[in-house]
């Protein structure tokens, strides 16, 4: 009996020295122990728009629109959007990295990654002005002798960016098949058309405009236009490896991507909070009551400097809506990642709705158009509201459309209101 007493003390001795220093649930369902305490970082230039309920559509006195756009409630999931256009110097980082990248390629600049693969070394400084470095890349160059100024030009048509993305709703709808059959391989000619200012505004001097706005300095903050549906799609994928690159290299966590907002989140964050207001700032009147425009437009039957701007206007200019976001409506009409139905309203969900067509080659024209939203300076005051719909053929580029970004976190966040 002793014996088995002495036993019984050894084991309980060795449980304690075994659990002593090392803290453990005492049995109970407490969750995993990976969970951490995270705050997402908020992207540069950009501003949160916090969960809601969005009663997207036509206001009241829009009665032909609202055949097209039925007062609809809808709940909204926080994210954070750009509170500025995406401007030309923005766009032009991005149609510089392209250029970049595929100079170190054809040079074989590469370094090695941890897990044996490669990627582009961009720590050496490309000189373009340099004579032997154009001989050794004189494929990207238009000759001298073709470019019409006697001198090489860059060949701006040869700036293509390839990526790759994962198609979730097909992959859904398909679980018993490889991933690899869901990948999309993309290759987007990425440099704006900056003829759109010549083709599109006939009978109208606008060459000086045409040569300078994509590139000049002073054109830096404009919004860019002569952007596609596809190339701004392109810049969205670019900004997310750009930055999701950045932070594994310093082992930061990251979530979520940069895209085109959906038309209810545009929607959502154009009306700033307010329910069903005409404008994003509010209305009816398109005037403050010093009589000054509130956003850069069409007024007066074509009096386009009547605003304060004869073409598009700094992305930052006139008051922001509630949310801190700038031009919700005029200046350029925005991109949005949904595809135009014109009964859309009545088939999409209550909760984060959005409609989007992957678009086959053999598909008829009215099948590419996608939803752009907000006006622009070309237009009158009705396609300024924040519930009008309209749309433009993804594979065109217009002189009066540009976009901005949301980030969509993976995780859920929670609106700030009581």
């Amino acid at each position: 009996m002793k014996q088995v007493s002495l036993k019984i003390s050894a084991v309980a001795l060795l449980a304690l020295a075994t659990s002593c220093g090392t803290p453990g649930p005492g049995g109970q369902l407490v969750g995993d122990n990976t969970m951490m305490n995270y705050k997402a970082p908020v992207p540069l230039g950009m501003v949160y728009v916090p969960s809601g309920v969005l009663k997207m559509g036509a206001s009241d006195e829009d009665v032909r629109g609202k055949n097209d756009a039925m007062i609809r409630t809808v709940q909204m999931t926080g994210f954070y959007m750009d509170a500025t256009e995406i401007s030309n110097a923005e766009y032009r980082q991005f149609t510089n990295w392209v250029r970049d990248s595929i100079a170190h390629t054809q040079l074989g600049d590469f370094i090695d990654n941890p897990d044996g693969t490669q990627r582009v070394d961009f720590r050496r400084r490309i000189n373009w002005r340099d004579a032997d470095l154009q001989d050794q890349l004189s494929n990207m160059f238009i000759p001298a002798e073709q470019s019409g100024w006697g001198r090489m030009e860059m060949d701006n048509g040869k700036l293509v960016y390839h990526y790759e993305v994962f198609n979730y709703q097909e992959a859904a709808k398909n679980p018993t098949q490889p991933r690899t059959n869901f990948v999309q391989k993309n290759d987007i000619a990425v440099y704006p058309d900056t003829t759109v200012w010549v083709r599109q505004l006939t009978y109208s001097y606008n060459e000086p405009i045409a040569q300078q706005y994509n590139w000049f300095s002073a054109f830096n903050n404009y919004p860019v236009v002569g952007v596609n549906w596809y190339q701004a799609n392109a810049f969205s994928n670019w900004r997310t490896n750009l930055w999701r690159g950045e932070r594994e290299r310093n082992r930061m966590y990251f979530e979520g991507e940069f895209t085109l907002p959906t038309e209810a989140q545009w929607e959502y964050a154009a009306r700033g909070g307010r329910t069903e207001s005409p404008y994003p700032w509010g209305g009816p009147y398109l005037v403050n009551k010093k009589g000054c425009y509130l956003a850069n437009f069409k007024p007066q039957r074509g009096n386009y400097a009547a605003d304060g701007g004869l073409y598009t206007v700094p992305v930052d200019r006139y008051w922001p809506n509630d949310y801190g976001l700038y031009n919700m409506a005029g200046n350029v009409a925005e991109w949005t990642l949904t595809s135009y139905f014109n009964n859309a309203y009545q088939t999409i969900a209550d909760v984060n709705p959005s409609i989007q067509y992957q678009v086959r080659e053999n598909d008829p024209q009215w099948m590419r158009r996608k939803v752009i939203r907000g006006g622009s300076w070309r237009d009158v005051a009705f396609y300024l509201q924040t519930g009008s719909r309209d749309y433009e053929y993804a594979d065109t580029a217009k002189a009066y459309i540009g976009f901005r970004n949301v980030y969509q976190q993976i995780a859920p966040a929670l609106s700030n209101r009581r």
